[in-house]
């Protein structure tokens, strides 16, 4: 029987934890040795490297899985553009590799610890080529197996695709397995290093399309799940390592688990296959080893873009993107286009925005006739409430109306943050002069200094509190907050700095107006 001709389907290899290759189960056997660990360092001269237009890769041919990746088009840092960026290797700093193999009721399969051999000991995707194959090939008695690397010019996707000959006279069954296996991240320690982005292992069902699976949660309860059309993944910032199925109609067992080194991994378990002696079959695998680009991301999988994770705000935080993706497409510039969506918010949010500020001038206009009232009852808390909420009522003060504008603005100043703190797009994004990487902090701490300036401008046109102690208080929130947006984002704090000028600017527009139609003062 050939490749693709229909057989009876067989029965499924039985997963258990001690099945997986390279994986223990504890408490059965807490001693078994592993002979790779995480500081294992990548040895170039045993390894197969593969250079494509997105990617160096080493492969080890010892289970022909991908020991280090290095991403071309994503310098590590500004400075230095001609250094990669490291996405997996297994070095001293980093443990983050793709393990792989088959499994078979026979006995008969290559894991991820068997020899594969490699007919050369590096591969080119030459010019004038779309595809690059990198095959391995594993024979033991009547079953040949090769396993074949493919990549496309201009693509993060990687497939594989399992060649099962088998020579002998008796059928083999089996199934194939692939996982991602790192060790745990560490937290950064510095200024600025509390912004938090999520690392660790994901998971996605028709039912449930993006679920978190932390560490922790591994350490606590190891998954078994058999799911149709879902995948498995690695994220971290920026960047997605992802294990999608070939077939989305089949049903596909995933799974994590704590190897006996300490490390985690998630893989996933192919449907089972039937090779009639004489035949070949096929079993195909797809991967993403890459940055988070969601375009790129919603045609790999379903629902694989949501590891850019917006957070609970994500209904404001996606359109925001997509109107900020659309702008740069014309302006070719991502901090134009951070200015641009923010005047077109400032647009879309004027009415409820000018209400507020009508009222802020109000209270302002009639500050004297306040300080009247409480020097009339400097020790009557009751009568000064009283007077005061009189004329709100005769001018038709609203005094909560002054905090519309700050209200409307926390939620899309929430999102904001979290979009352009997720988006790979804005990772190393110049605007102009000194800011050359929109993800990063001012390195001058120029644009806090300008966004603390216009908070401070913008207090001076509000009416200051009635209470001494908070109007003291407000006085040092732009000090406060030039501190805290020193260690946020370029892009945030030209995003809120771009926001404070345009609510300067209307708040000014108003109160001349209000001055202009007679807003003035009785006598109290």
């Amino acid at each position: 029987m050939r490749a693709g001709t229909a057989a009876k389907r067989p029965a499924a290899v039985v997963i258990k934890a001690s099945e997986i290759p390279g994986a223990t189960v504890r408490e059965h056997q807490p001693s078994v040795a592993r002979q790779e660990t995480a500081a294992s360092p990548v040895n170039n001269a045993d390894t197969v490297t593969v250079i494509t237009d997105n990617y160096r890769l080493h492969i080890d041919p010892h289970g022909a899985g991908i020991v280090k990746a290095e991403l071309l088009k994503y310098p590590v840092a500004v400075d230095k553009p001609r250094q990669p960026f490291v996405l997996m290797d297994r070095s001293p700093d980093l443990l983050y590799i793709t393990q792989g193999g088959l499994l078979s009721n026979n006995g008969v399969a290559p894991t991820h610890k068997s020899e594969f051999r490699a007919d050369q000991k590096e591969y080119k995707l030459l010019a004038g080529h779309d595809t690059l194959s990198v095959p391995f090939s594993w024979t033991s008695g009547d079953i040949t197996v090769r396993k074949i690397f493919e990549f496309k010019r201009d693509s993060y996707e990687v497939r594989v695709h399992y060649e099962i000959a088998n020579h002998g006279r008796s059928p083999w069954h089996g199934q194939s397995y692939i996982q991602l296996k790192r060790d745990k991240p560490t937290k950064k320690k510095g200024f600025g290093s509390s912004r938090y982005t999520y690392t660790g292992a994901v998971i996605s069902s028709p039912e449930k399309r993006y679920q978190k699976i932390s560490f922790k949660d591994i350490d606590e309860q190891e998954l078994k799940q058999d799911i149709v059309n879902g995948w498995a993944a690695m994220i971290q910032h920026y960047f997605v390592t992802a294990l999608v199925p070939a077939d989305k109609k089949a049903s596909y067992q995933y799974y994590t688990m704590v190897q006996s080194d300490g490390n985690y991994a998630i893989g996933m378990v192919s449907p089972p296959v039937s090779v009639e002696p004489g035949a070949t079959r096929n079993i195909d695998e797809v991967m993403y080893l890459g940055p988070a680009v969601q375009k790129d991301l919603e045609q790999v999988a379903d629902g694989l873009e949501l590891t850019v994770d917006y957070g609970k705000l994500w209904f404001i935080a996606k359109p925001l993107f997509w109107v900020l993706s659309k702008l740069h497409g014309v302006t070719h510039n991502w901090g134009w286009s951070i200015i641009l969506v923010t005047v077109f918010l400032k647009l879309l949010f004027y009415p409820l925005s000018a209400a507020g500020y009508r009222s802020m001038a109000k209270m302002k206009k009639f500050q004297p006739r306040l300080a009247a009232i409480r020097e009339r009852f400097p020790d009557d808390k009751t009568r000064y409430n009283q007077a005061m909420m009189q004329l709100y009522k005769e001018e038709k003060i609203n005094p909560l109306g002054g905090c519309l504008p700050i209200v409307i603005q926390i939620p899309v100043f929430l999102a904001f943050y979290y979009m352009l703190l997720e988006s790979v797009e804005m990772r190393q994004a110049g605007f102009i002069f000194w800011i050359h990487d929109l993800s990063s902090p001012d390195p001058y701490y120029i644009l806090p200094v300008l966004m603390g300036i216009t908070m401070f401008l913008g207090q001076k046109l509000n009416p200051a509190p009635p209470d001494p102690i908070q109007a003291k208080v407000m006085s040092f929130l732009p000090l406060v907050f030039t501190v805290v947006f020193a260690a946020l984002q370029s892009g945030l704090v030209l995003y809120y700095f771009v926001n404070n000028v345009l609510s300067i600017c209307q708040q000014w527009l108003i109160t001349r107006k209000l001055e202009q139609s007679g807003l003035k003062p009785k006598k109290t």
